[in-house]
């Protein structure tokens, strides 16, 4: 005799029955009961979701004896025969091989006559996509214009190929999938049915791999109990259909935190040989990073929302805090990132060894606030030859052509930018002298003194003491000269943003340079007043400023008080306008030309 599958053995006769899908039950079932039929019913949806079984029982409750009624009883004659797939006046069509515009003219031949043994005729079309558009358009009259007690169900996995003139014409439900708990409880009552002994894990297993389809969780169900045994175990789950145990993703995450990338190559290696499911694989590891960066985050308040079984629950909360926060986000979001990359690759082990390798090594990238825009960050070297290196020999990153101007350059050129410009005088300016020779003495006294040399800021900030003079010309070696006030020069905001970029290039503390380039910034004797443009950045100088006042103390600017503005809400475009109008400024203009004001944007 031959053995039913699970899938047709318990196979849904009720609304009650079906597991998910609860607003179709509830539409269906109230139009069943209140005898409040539509001509035509579309329900759209991925594989073995249950569009076909409902669409059976929604046939048996209005041809039930003891319609109109919420669901089918099941023991009438009209019941039986619908289930058995032999009622007269309920006929299943595959569209897949009647597409065709004569298949559609017969039906449609058929559909004049009154039903002969039940309430109505239910014509039930399963892969109704696969009509042709002949036979569509063959169908629109009798959709617009259906015979009395005639009911159409098309069923589809791919609504987006049917035309709009029939989507029109239907009533469409969208069928979901079922989420892992729902599976995992449809599971678990037909095993208890079975009267078979289950772990939890592998129950979770299944569901999880059927990517919430019923069939497909029944099939897999199925799959591992032809292995035989009278007890259903996650080892023995994970060995039929292919996939990685807890062990090997212990080991996986212990060789990502030691960085070690000749163990995870061997990992991949041995996943291939295995035949592990690459795809299923990559999946369940995004999954277990969600868990791992939950718990590191959350701590053991988030384990009861996670729904995992006590052992893998534990394993997890052990491993979570051997990760950073950012290490496990950056991880999670660069597996989901490169699912479908890797499933579609024509050589998967490569582009999942690639991943893994990346992961492993997430942790030695540089950190994006410290770059400088336009530069490129510098190769590291030990602290000792940083230290021991000089400032204005450490080489470039890039060739010259490619490079933006150094910081110490572009603060130089902030400067200038801000001094007035002289006009230009006949006499050629004398050269720069270089750093180990002295500046030569003019031959005969000039009557305007030169301008003082800017202070290059990578060598000395602009407020260091100024160079001694030289022997016989001034006070001794071993006087000290007084402290200059604060310049001009030194209360340039950008150019304090490129010292800034500076000491961090030569290995030094300093704030983010791209944070600061976004306040604006005032000068107010000992005061520096800093505006942000949001609150999220008011946060970050927040957090930065002890660091802002070391800089501003390195830089020479004299700063003792920081003063941050809170910035100004967003406002409306109505608003902006409504202000706008009211300036007197405008009022002059406005009446002249008869105009209004109806566009503002906010800077």
């Amino acid at each position: 005799m031959k053995k039913l599958s699970l899938a047709a053995r318990y196979r849904p006769q009720t609304f009650a029955e079906v597991a998910g899908q609860d607003m179709v039950k509830t539409v269906l079932s109230r139009a069943a009961a209140e005898d409040k039929v539509a001509a035509a019913y579309l329900l759209s949806g991925t594989r073995g979701v249950g569009k076909t079984t409902i669409a059976r029982i929604f046939a048996k409750a209005l041809n039930c004896e003891h319609a109109p009624t919420a669901e089918p009883c099941n023991q009438c004659a009209q019941c039986r025969k619908i289930t058995q797939g032999s009622h007269v006046d309920v006929a299943e069509i595959d569209g897949a091989s009647n597409n065709s515009v004569e298949d559609a003219r017969a039906l449609r031949e058929t559909i004049g006559y009154a039903p002969m043994e039940g309430r109505y005729k239910v014509f039930i079309i399963d892969e109704a996509h696969m009509l042709s558009r002949s036979a569509f358009n063959a169908l629109l009259k009798t959709l617009e214009e259906p015979p009395a007690r005639v009911v159409f169900i098309f069923a589809t996995t791919e609504a987006h190929k049917f035309p709009i003139t029939i989507v029109s014409r239907c009533q469409h439900f969208v069928f979901r999938h079922l989420s892992e708990e729902a599976l995992a409880a449809h599971l678990t009552s037909v095993l208890q049915r079975e009267g078979l002994e289950f772990e939890e894990s592998a129950v979770r297993i299944l569901a999880r791999r059927a990517a919430g389809s019923v069939r497909d969780s029944m099939s897999l169900l199925d799959q591992v109990l032809a292995l035989g045994g009278d007890r259903l175990t996650a080892a023995v789950t994970r060995q039929v259909l292919g996939l990685a145990g807890q062990e090997l993703f212990q080991e996986l995450f212990d060789a990502v935190l030691a960085r070690d990338c000749a163990a995870l190559t061997s990992l991949c290696r041995g996943l291939l040989h295995r035949g592990v499911d690459v795809g299923f694989f990559v999946r369940e590891l995004s999954q277990h990073l969600r868990d791992l960066f939950l718990l590191r985050q959350g701590g053991t308040g988030i384990i009861s929302s996670l729904n995992l079984p006590a052992d893998e629950a534990a394993l997890w909360q052990g491993l979570a805090p051997r990760f950073s926060p950012g290490h496990l986000h950056a991880a999670w979001q660069m597996t989901l990132d490169a699912q479908r990359g890797i499933v579609q690759n024509p050589d998967p082990a490569t582009a999942l060894e690639l991943l893994l390798l990346n992961m492993a090594l997430l942790p030695q990238l540089l950190p994006l606030e410290n770059l400088v825009p336009g530069t490129q960050p510098a190769p590291q070297q030990a602290p000792a030859q940083a230290a021991a290196q000089p400032a204005h020999t450490a080489q470039p990153t890039q060739p010259a052509s490619f490079r933006a101007a150094p910081p110490a350059q572009q603060a130089q050129q902030a400067t200038q930018a801000h001094t007035p410009q002289t006009a230009p005088t006949t006499a050629p300016r004398p050269s720069a002298p270089t750093r180990n020779e002295q500046p030569p003495r003019p031959a005969q006294p000039v009557a305007a003194t030169p301008p003082a040399a800017t202070p290059h800021p990578r060598s000395a900030p602009p407020s260091a003491a100024p160079e001694t003079p030289p022997q016989g010309e001034g006070s001794g070696d071993d006087e000290a000269p007084p402290p200059a006030p604060a310049s001009t020069a030194s209360r340039d905001w950008d150019a304090f943003c490129a010292f800034c970029a500076d000491t961090l290039e030569q290995g030094g503390e300093a704030p983010s340079p791209r944070m600061l380039r976004q306040l604006s910034a005032r000068w107010d004797g000992a005061r520096l007043i800093l505006t942000p443009h949001g609150e999220t950045l008011l946060h970050q100088v927040e957090r930065q400023r002890s660091l802002l006042e070391k800089a501003l103390a390195a830089y020479g600017a004299g700063v003792t008080e920081i003063e941050l503005v809170q910035p100004r809400p967003m406002r409306t475009e109505a608003e902006l306008i409504e202000e706008c109008s009211r300036k007197p400024e405008l009022q002059d203009c406005l009446a002249i030309f008869d105009g209004r004001v109806d566009h503002c944007r906010m800077r």
